[in-house]
C-alpha cells in the first residue's frame, strides 16, 4: 500500500463538494463543444462544392479532365505522326547519302577494267532499294553519273542520285510550300570522289 501512495505524491487526498460542481460544468462545456462541432459537420455537407470538394466536386472535376483530354488529343496525335515521318523522311535521305557514296566509291576503285556507267548505276540501285523506306509505293531513284573530266588517277567522279519521298502526310504539308507536286519531297545526294 505504501508504493501506491508513494506514486500520487503531488495529489492530496481530500476531496471537496466544489469538486463536483467544476467536473459538471467542464462536462457541460465539453458537450457543448461536441454539440458545435456536429452542427460544424452538417454545415460542412450542405456547402456548395466549390469549399468542399465532396462527390459531386469529383464528378465535375472528371468531366472537365475529359474534355480537356479531348480537346489536347488531336494536337499530340499530330506532333505524334509527323515526328515518326518526319523521322522516315530524315532516314531516306541518309539512304541516298550512302547510295551515293557506295556508287562513287565503286566506280573510283583502281580495277581492270574499269566499271561502266550502267554498272556505277545499279551500285546505287541496289543500295537504295534495299534500304529505303517507301510505305508500299516503291519510287524508283534516278542515277545521274559525271565521268566529263575523264577517268584517270586523279580526275573526279560525280555521282547524284535522286529520290521522291512520297510519305504519308509530311509532303502533302510541305509541298504546297515548296511548289512541288502534291504529296511528293525531292531528296538528292550528290558525290564526288578522285579516281585512284
Amino acid at each position: 500500500m505504501s508504493q501506491k501512495t508513494s506514486q500520487f505524491t503531488g495529489h492530496t487526498a481530500s476531496w471537496s463538494p466544489t469538486d463536483q460542481k467544476t467536473s459538471r460544468s467542464g462536462e457541460r462545456a465539453q458537450s457543448k463543444n461536441t454539440r458545435q462541432r456536429q452542427k460544424n459537420r452538417v454545415a460542412s455537407h450542405d456547402a456548395p462544392a466549390s469549399r468542399a470538394p465532396g462527390r459531386h466536386g469529383l464528378r465535375r472535376q472528371a468531366g472537365s479532365a475529359v474534355v480537356e483530354f479531348a480537346l489536347i488529343l488531336p494536337l499530340l496525335l499530330l506532333l505524334l505522326f509527323g515526328i515518326v515521318e518526319f523521322s522516315i523522311a530524315l532516314y531516306d535521305k541518309a539512304v541516298i547519302t550512302n547510295a551515293s557514296r557506295e556508287a562513287a566509291r565503286a566506280g573510283v576503285i583502281y580495277k581492270v577494267p574499269q566499271m561502266t556507267v550502267a554498272q556505277i548505276t545499279s551500285v546505287a540501285q541496289n543500295y537504295a532499294s534495299n534500304y529505303l523506306i517507301t510505305f508500299g509505293t516503291a519510287t524508283p531513284i534516278s542515277v545521274a553519273v559525271d565521268q566529263s573530266a575523264g577517268t584517270t588517277t586523279g580526275l573526279p567522279l560525280k555521282v547524284t542520285v535522286t529520290y521522291t519521298y512520297g510519305g504519308l502526310a509530311l509532303g502533302t504539308i510541305i509541298n504546297p510550300l515548296a511548289g512541288t507536286a502534291k504529296n511528293a519531297m525531292a531528296i538528292s545526294a550528290v558525290t564526288t570522289m578522285d579516281y585512284e
